[in-house]
């Protein structure tokens, strides 16, 4: 369903020491969300973003039933598996990192958890996991101590709080070293607090 186009952007991936994929929110696009790429900035990162087809990975909110967003959430799903699995011949696992906003962090905990494994981080700027009811049946493996840094408002209009809450808790559940961040009022976007505290929480304890 996705006919996807790839930025890179960083050290070429033979000789990087880390990876990043980043997955833009709907209705934006890939060079938007490669721009928080320079907040991680360093010789030894490859960065790497796909850009959805018609600019959105499925075509209703994350909480309408599984079935109304197949196949195009499964097939989001597997654009970046295929592209971890394509990194991780170059890198280890445990130095690829995933980072979305909105409904790339909603992809991005989707894959996470459906692939859970040792990561070097998972970046969830506002988002949660998928479906009308979280179906734990869905989520498999362990993330054996990875850094999860999901953020929120208290009141966002597109990614209830409370599905924020049930990320959190399920991906401890699969052996993550979860943080939920809580911004009261903050407008649907990323800002520098939730950078800044993602980095530290997440590269600064490596």
């Amino acid at each position: 369903m996705h006919n996807v186009n790839i930025v890179e952007k960083g050290t070429s991936l033979e000789n990087a020491s880390r990876a990043m994929i980043l997955l833009h929110g709907r209705g934006g696009t890939a060079d938007d969300i490669m721009s928080i790429s320079d907040y991680f900035s360093g010789k030894s990162w490859f960065f790497t973003a796909p850009q959805a087809e018609d600019y959105e990975w499925y075509p209703h909110s994350f909480m309408a039933p599984s079935q109304m967003n197949e196949p195009w959430l499964d097939d989001a799903v597997g654009v970046v598996k295929n592209l971890i699995d394509d990194i991780a011949e170059k890198i280890p696992r445990e130095k690829i990192f995933i980072l979305g906003f909105s409904q790339g962090a909603c992809l991005v905990a989707e894959t996470a958890a459906r692939y859970a494994d040792r990561y070097g981080g998972i970046f969830i700027l506002t988002g949660g996991l998928a479906g009308e009811v979280v179906d734990q049946g869905k989520y498999s493996g362990d993330f054996k101590g990875t850094k999860v840094y999901i953020s929120n408002s208290d009141a966002d209009p597109h990614i209830p709080l409370s599905r924020s809450v049930e990320t959190r808790d399920l991906l401890k559940e699969m052996g993550g070293d979860v943080l939920l961040d809580v911004f009261p009022g903050k407008a649907h976007s990323v800002d520098l607090r939730e950078l800044d505290n993602a980095r530290k929480f997440i590269l600064d304890c490596q």
